[in-house]
């Protein structure tokens, strides 16, 4: 596996995986990722903010499987925001998130003192592993959020 800056030729390819992941959840509802006015193009969209970026993960023949992105939380001084962690079905149980997530958070360290993150409680499995990457678990999301749909909340402090 490969991870590298995405470019605007990953736009429809991201856009589909994260949507795929969403509705094998039914996660395809307002208040998600889904319904993201930016979501056909994201690598425009973390270019165009400061102290932002998107990577993608790349299998053997070179296709793009994954990715996750890093930018400022809404008006928050040294915040950032963990966002759209996704990964193909095939490409899932190799350790590709954590993966993608050393890549974010090295880059977050960077720029913020902070890393936010929202997910559901169904996502077990991503639950389980920013939990293990020093994340710890909020009571409620951080002023600012448009996830309304979300009800797990996640913050590590960087350094």
């Amino acid at each position: 596996m490969r991870i590298r800056e995405m470019e605007e030729r990953d736009n429809q390819t991201m856009e589909q995986i994260i949507k795929r992941a969403l509705e094998s959840f039914n996660l395809n509802i307002p208040g998600t990722a889904y319904f993201d006015p930016q979501l056909s193009n994201l690598a425009q969209f973390y270019k165009e903010q400061p102290n932002a970026k998107y990577w993608v993960a790349m299998n053997e023949q070179d296709e793009v499987v994954g990715g996750v992105g890093i930018a400022p939380f809404g008006q928050k001084t040294g915040v950032c925001e963990l966002q759209k962690l996704y990964i193909t079905p095939e490409a899932q149980g190799k350790g590709l998130s954590k993966e993608l997530m050393k890549v974010a958070l090295d880059f977050a360290k960077e720029h913020y003192t902070h890393c936010y993150l929202e997910t559901m409680k169904i996502l077990q499995t991503a639950n389980l592993l920013y939990t293990k990457l020093g994340f710890q678990q909020l009571e409620r999301p951080l002023d600012g959020s448009e996830h309304s749909t979300m009800d797990a909340w996640y913050i590590k402090e960087l350094g």
